[in-house]
């Protein structure tokens, strides 16, 4: 079946829907399904709207249909030295292009490069009336003035389907080393953010099992000269040590216990919480494993600034997101209703009333 046909049956699979007042589970590969809220729905199939569309490594710009496997894309632009700079997340073999932008998710380097938000430069959307709209382009100007293809980037599948992305991509880094330190975690959270606003070329920095890990990336001399201001044991690039990180493989994230995403300002103390944790992205996300009840976890989080969601495991049922404001609940049940108006997709998965 071609593209263009699928298209045309997902289109008319919303517009049933919408017009019978059904709810649509929207399913790529299922990898990230045990994210957010749970929700019910007949399932929308997308996987098989793939394929890359365009792509011309002077461009730095690739389209690609949203079921387009990931490793897929992964591959092509490691074809023509280029990446995804915002590193995202799998969780799974088949994980699709639209999955990793609708989860919003990404990888060590988020706070040296951007998210996936940033990467995004356009979007085809199906919205919750069967209606095919296009937004943005491939080049970074937007002279919409409101950024609808962005907007896509962690909704969960909220406002509609994604049938197609271009996003900016980068150039590989040249040469790559990882160097490790002993130290307590009051002491990287104080080295890590310090590392934030100096001009070295890291991109990628975390604590884990009382050590510091910090990945330095760019051109080979300017990694030399940066390891030779930074001291620390350099770490076999063979351990694969940033991709388990990424992936949830690495020791840690081997646990029975509600998996917490805590958010700070990288400086922020360690939290007096009990419980395991990870500390990454310079220390601003952090990984908390904790039979703490939610409410106490995301109080003391709130008093220090921060937000906490409930990543993996725990009730699904409840809130999973940190709950919104009023006037910010207000603003996403209007744009809820722009793109959506019979809530056809998704309906719960982020908010029960959204």
């Amino acid at each position: 079946m071609s593209s263009q046909s699928i298209s045309e049956l997902l289109q008319t699979q919303v517009q049933q829907a919408a017009n019978d007042g059904r709810a649509l589970n929207i399913i790529g590969s299922g990898s990230k399904h045990f994210l957010g809220r749970q929700c019910e729905g007949a399932t929308l199939d997308v996987s098989k709207h793939r394929g890359i569309i365009e792509y011309d490594p002077c461009e730095l710009v690739i389209t690609a249909r949203a079921g387009t496997p990931l490793k897929e894309i992964e591959q092509t632009l490691a074809e023509s030295g280029q990446m995804l700079a915002f590193e995202p997340p799998h969780f799974g073999e088949q994980a699709t292009l639209g999955g990793t932008i609708a989860c919003g998710l990404s990888g060590p380097r988020r706070p040296y490069a951007g998210s996936a938000r940033d990467f995004v430069l356009g979007c085809k959307l199906l919205n919750g009336k069967g209606e095919i709209m296009q937004f943005g382009g491939q080049v970074m100007k937007n002279v919409a003035g409101y950024d609808v293809s962005r907007l896509m980037a962690g909704a969960y599948g909220t406002l509609g389907v994604m049938l197609e992305l271009s996003l900016k991509v980068l150039p590989r880094p040249a040469a790559t080393i990882t160097l490790f330190n002993e130290c307590s975690e009051t002491d990287a959270i104080q080295f890590m953010s310090s590392l934030l606003s100096k001009a070295q070329p890291v991109d990628a920095s975390c604590y884990y099992k009382g050590q510091s890990y910090v990945r330095i990336s760019g051109s080979e001399q300017s990694v030399i000269e940066a390891q030779k201001k930074l001291s620390g044991e350099n770490l076999s690039q063979h351990s694969h040590f940033w991709q388990r990180l990424r992936e949830h493989e690495l020791s840690f994230f081997n646990s029975d216990k509600p998996l917490w995403r805590i958010m700070v300002k990288p400086a922020t103390a360690a939290l007096p919480i009990d419980g395991e944790w990870l500390l990454d992205w310079g220390g601003a996300q952090r990984w908390l494993y904790s039979d703490v009840d939610a409410s106490t976890i995301r109080n003391i989080v709130q008093q220090h600034g921060g937000h906490a969601s409930l990543f993996r495991g725990g009730d699904r049922s409840n809130n999973v997101f940190q709950p919104l404001a009023k006037p910010m609940q207000r603003l996403q049940q209007r744009i809820k209703t722009s793109f959506d108006p019979n809530t056809v997709f998704n309906p719960g998965r982020m908010y029960a009333e959204i």
